[in-house]
């Protein structure tokens, strides 16, 4: 396949969610928006950055709960 991918499969109820926390959390979160503009200087499309921060998020709260510990943004390089 050529071209840009579309994204079809899985929950489009979480997907929309996780995509509207994302918007909001490369504008408000130093983390994720250090990750986010890297991603963009260094030639990544604006749609492709922001699903790698999603990706991003994710792993963020599941790595905390993982191993029960509070939020702490030195542990999460951009």
């Amino acid at each position: 396949m050529r071209g840009q991918r579309a994204i079809w499969g899985g929950r489009a109820d979480v997907r929309r969610t996780l995509y509207m926390a994302t918007l909001v959390a490369v504008r408000h979160n130093p983390v994720l928006q250090a990750y986010y503009e890297r991603l963009l200087a260094v030639g990544k499309r604006k749609k492709v950055a922001l699903v790698a921060a999603m990706r991003k998020l994710i792993t963020m709260p599941n790595a905390i709960a993982r191993h029960g510990s509070q939020w702490d943004p030195t542990l999460h390089p951009a």
